[in-house]
């Protein structure tokens, strides 16, 4: 399987979708058609964690005073399911292998992967 999670309005999603050879993957635009628990499922087999899957940097964490709450991982994946920000992007499955987020690491080894 080769699948990717992106928001079509992150800069960022768009500037790794450019740097990355996307020939075979399945690209799934998160807004228009959200993760359903079934996917959620197959990136928490990868992860063993919804809060590795989790945007702690989305506006509504804060402004829902998330932060200041002693989440569960199931509060993490009811979150993630309800509402499409609180998923940590791009999420790009290759095989078995899994890359959540943008840090300049999980970046430089997807580019590697997908040449």
């Amino acid at each position: 399987m080769k699948k990717i999670y992106y928001l079509k309005t992150c800069d960022t999603c768009k500037r790794i979708l450019n740097q990355l050879n996307l020939d075979g993957f399945e690209i799934q635009e998160i807004k228009s058609n959200p993760v359903n628990a079934e996917q959620l499922q197959e990136m928490y087999a990868l992860t063993n964690s919804y809060e590795e899957l989790f945007n702690k940097r989305a506006r509504l964490y804060k402004e829902q005073g998330l932060k200041d709450k002693n989440l569960s991982e199931e509060d993490y994946k009811n979150y993630i399911l309800s509402e499409y920000t609180f998923l940590k992007r791009p999420v790009a499955i290759i095989e078995n292998e899994i890359f959540v987020g943008n840090s300049k690491k999980t970046v430089e080894a997807l580019i590697a992967k997908t040449q």
